[in-house]
């Protein structure tokens, strides 16, 4: 048992992704702060074409510590936590209905190079967390882009023209479509994943995200 524990501490460090503490992946501590800064509410902004954008909280902080630790330093044992902090934001987003949610793709190249797309990661553990949920893999991203750092909404936009794909089999029906995404900055990711969607008949009017970059 000791030995199992021991590698079970190597492999899941037992540090707070937020503050860096002993501790669970999100501490107590942390979570004080998120319901501190955030006033308890669901944070939400209106994207231009009015797609409304429901936040865990905004990007600072143990929360933005966390989501880079989970997303760029292998913390993988964040998933369930970080998951946790969207169950009010998705309830938010879809306050009569359970939602389908469509996880916003990453580029193959940073997909294997975190091992995996990690916010599709995110929404199974969303799924696990709720079990009325279902997540639907619908988008993909093809051939090359730019990465997203540092660039314009207009720049952006263009790094994603033509590369989204729609999987038509699995497009959802009958029930709402909420996208689910780590950050948002511009809003054009989120918008160019709606637009792909609406080409196909879909209609999404909400989206959810751990963290909102802008307060606008």
């Amino acid at each position: 048992m000791h030995v199992l524990r021991a590698l079970t501490d190597l492999v899941l460090p037992r540090t707070c992704g937020g503050c860096g503490g002993p501790g669970p992946p999100w501490c107590s501590g942390c979570a004080a702060w998120l319901r501190a800064v955030t006033g308890g509410r669901v944070p939400q902004l209106v994207l231009s074409g009015g797609l409304v954008v429901h936040a865990a909280g905004w990007y600072q902080g143990p929360l933005r510590a966390a989501l880079l630790a989970y997303k760029e330093r292998g913390r993988r044992d964040l998933a369930t936590a970080l998951a946790r902090l969207l169950l009010a934001p998705v309830a938010s987003a879809a306050p009569d209905e359970v939602p389908w949610l469509v996880p916003v793709p990453s580029q193959r190249s940073a997909a294997r190079a975190r091992g995996g797309d990690h916010i599709l990661r995110l929404c199974r553990a969303l799924t696990r967390l709720d079990h009325r949920l279902g997540v639907v893999p619908s988008l993909r991203l093809v051939g090359r882009g730019r990465d997203s750092v540092g660039v314009d909404a207009r720049q952006r936009a263009d790094n994603l023209a033509g590369r989204l794909r729609v999987r038509p089999a699995t497009i959802p029906s009958r029930r709402e479509v909420v996208l689910v995404d780590d950050v948002v900055t511009t809003g054009a990711t989120l918008r160019a994943c709606r637009r792909a969607l609406a080409a196909t008949g879909v209609t999404v009017r909400r989206a959810v995200v751990l963290c909102a970059a802008t307060r606008g």
